[in-house]
This record gives structure tokens, sequence and C-alpha cells, in this order.
């Protein structure tokens, strides 16, 4: 059993080390995390590192062989995205992206797991469709794009033309929102969702001004 971080705030002592980052540059997940890195002000080292890589190390920080994976100073190490954005929220009270009520922290959450539901329906149509032709399943890319549609719709109902997807301020919710359509387009560059979805597309467009998102952009 990994055992958890055992301080929910960074001490005075842990300040003076360095938190590492493992993931991929082309990772959204990856991305979701250094933004809130990058939010929250907190220095780290980021470590490159692809699970698809010959070679990679990645499987022996994270049993799942996933990105992206945070190493504490103390060597416990973390991962999944949703785990490793709270754990920031709480190591540092600089710009906080989870709201503390319930209620409202659970409007966020949901933001955050719609987002990450279109990317992972995403990211499993690209996966089906570098298979060779013949194994390619029709049926199956269509499930999937169909997820990817269906989410971008309510998250575009959803926000209609409010300033921020969740409470009136900025949280975890744009930010997974953001990194979503940032990696469709980086990813599924015809799918041109933006002409459907107005509301997403002012959204991305303000996001993209911000420094986190602006350094962050996915490449390979």
């Amino acid at each position: 059993m990994i055992a958890p971080p055992q301080i929910d705030r960074l001490s005075p002592q842990a300040r003076n080390k360095t938190m590492k980052l493992i993931g991929s540059l082309a990772s959204p997940y990856t991305r979701k995390a250094r933004i809130v890195l990058a939010e929250k002000k907190i220095d780290y080292e980021l470590e490159i590192d692809s699970p698809w890589d010959a070679g990679t190390r990645v499987p022996q920080r994270n049993p799942l062989g996933k990105v992206p994976v945070l190493v504490l100073d103390d060597g416990t190490t973390l991962f999944d995205s949703r785990v490793i954005v709270e754990f920031l929220d709480n190591a540092s009270p600089l710009s906080r992206l989870l709201p503390p009520g319930n209620r409202e922290r659970s409007e966020v959450r949901r933001w955050e797991a719609l987002a990450d539901g279109v990317l992972d329906a995403a990211v499993l149509t690209r996966m089906e469709r570098r298979r060779k032709p013949a194994q390619q399943s029709p049926e199956w890319i269509e499930r999937q794009m169909g997820k990817v549609r269906a989410g971008l719709a309510a998250m575009n109902t959803d926000l209609g033309d409010k300033a921020w997807c969740a409470g009136g301020a900025y949280t975890i919710a744009d930010v997974a929102v953001g990194v979503c359509l940032g990696w469709l387009d980086f990813r599924f560059p015809d799918l041109d969702w933006r002409d459907t979805q107005p509301s997403l597309a002012r959204l991305l467009g303000k996001l993209s001004e911000r420094p986190s998102f602006a350094e962050t952009a996915p490449r390979d």
C-alpha cells in the first residue's frame, strides 16, 4: 500500500526541497498538473518521460504505468491528475482552486470529471486509430467520439454566458476544461468544435491568455 502524504500544506523545510513531476509534454493530464503548479507558484522539477517510450521508468513510480506522477520531497509518489491537483491546492493557500464548501466543491469536481471523461474518450479514439486499419473497430471509435461530442455539448450548455465554469471564479473546473479543449485542438484539429460550442471557444480564448496555459501548450 502506498502511504498517503503526511502534510496538507508544505512546511518551511519542505518548501526548500523541490518536488518532481514526471510526465510528457503531450499528455493533457500532465499539463493539468503543470498549470496548477504554475498557478500556485510552487517550484518543481519536470522530468520528461512517456510510458510509451522504450526504457520508460514510469512503471517504477506508478504501477499503472501512467503519467503524471508527482514525487514529493520525502519520496512519496502521487498519481492520477485529480489526486495530484488536490494535493497541490492544499499545499499552498495561494490561488485556491478548489472551494471549501461541499456543494461548491462537488460542482467543481463534476466539471473536472466531465472534462476528464471527454479526454479519456478522445485518447481511446486516438489509440484505436493508431492500430492497423484491419484491426480498428469503427463502432468503438464512434462510441468514444459520441462521448466527446455529448460531453462538449453538455459543457457548452452548462457554461452558457458565465465567466467561469463554476461558482463565479477561476477553479480546477476551468483548468480541466481548458486542458481538454487544448488537447482536442492538438490531436483532433479537424474536429472543428468551435462552430457548435461558442461558449467553450470563448472560455478557451480567455484561458489561453494566462501564462500558465500559454507556457504549457501541448507538443510532441
